[in-house]
């Protein structure tokens, strides 16, 4: 990704990150991180296990906003964040439009964000395909065409499935199992099992791509959440590294479970498409959990926080 357009707060050059010197570690000025990981009597070499916050990824559908309307009270808790002295990058595994579409549908809402601060699973997927040089059958909803704008799709070799309700049919599916099982690549541009929409949870992709997996007993190729490399991919060019950083998204598997196991922490938000327990379906549990995004504190990139060899 390039540069980020905004001017974030950063220490001067050749300046480190150093714990907060808060005399109550956990008082006034701690961070949504704060009470599980300050700790009176942190010297020597405990302190220097701890991990510094440089880098905050946050999930949009479902933590952000559902559809068209914002989560509440996530417009002020954005706005707290931005105060923080933290690298933010917004993290989705949106195919039902395109980056453009969606930039337009968050500041509609009243989101402070820029275009070159969100990584879309639609981004990765055309990556994935120019680095193939591949022509892809693309079962994507129409409003997401935009992003693959330039990619031959005449005489199809490959498959790429998003989420597409309008072409999640019989003729469809038929015409990408032939293709699949005469050598064509499955890729998948994420496999969520059903995402939040207004009237309720809905079929998400995963279930689709899992059938024509099975049909024609392959594997997809996955580059969306949770993904390894999909988490790396949005940290390209922030200067920071996973261990300097946390994940805050409403999906315990695809958010925090696959930015845990790239290496970053994970805050899971009970909003969007949580369901009860569902911190309890993944290991390492979420580090933290809270009600909604407006329901954390202000993060401070000063803050050190717990490895992972450490974690409750």
């Amino acid at each position: 990704m390039g540069h980020d357009s905004r001017k974030e707060k950063q220490a001067p050059e050749g300046a480190t990150h150093k714990a907060v010197e808060d005399p109550t570690l956990g008082g006034r000025g701690c961070s949504v991180l704060a009470p599980p990981l300050f700790r009176r009597g942190l010297t020597g070499a405990r302190m220097a296990a701890r991990r510094v916050l440089k880098a905050v990824l946050v999930d949009l559908s479902g933590t952000l906003h559902i559809e068209d309307s914002a989560v509440p009270g996530a417009q002020e808790a954005l706005k707290r964040l931005r105060g923080a002295p933290v690298t933010i990058r917004f993290v989705t595994n949106t195919t039902k439009e395109c980056k453009r579409d969606l930039l337009g549908r968050l500041q509609k809402l009243g989101f402070d964000i820029a275009e070159d601060e969100i990584f879309t699973s639609l981004t990765a997927a055309r990556s994935l395909l120019e680095q193939k040089q591949v022509r892809p059958l693309l079962l994507v909803d129409d409003n997401a065409l935009h992003d693959f704008k330039g990619i031959a799709t005449n005489d199809p070799n490959a498959v790429v499935v998003g989420l597409a309700p309008e072409h999640f049919n019989y003729q469809m599916m038929t015409q990408a199992f032939r293709l699949i099982l005469d050598g064509a690549p499955l890729i998948a541009i994420h496999k969520a099992r059903y995402y939040k929409r207004k009237d309720g949870l809905a079929l998400g992709p995963g279930p689709f791509v899992t059938g024509l997996e099975y049909a024609t007993d392959s594997k997809a190729t996955v580059v969306g959440k949770p993904e390894r490399t999909f988490f790396l991919e949005a940290l390209r060019g922030t200067g920071c590294t996973p261990e300097e950083t946390v994940m805050i998204g409403d999906d315990c598997r695809d958010d925090v479970g696959g930015a845990q196991n790239a290496g970053m922490l994970g805050i899971l938000v009970k909003t969007g498409k949580y369901r009860p327990e569902d911190e309890s379906k993944i290991s390492p549990r979420p580090y933290l959990t809270y009600e909604a995004l407006s329901k954390e504190k202000q993060v401070s990139g000063n803050h050190r926080f717990k490895g992972s060899s450490e974690m409750c």
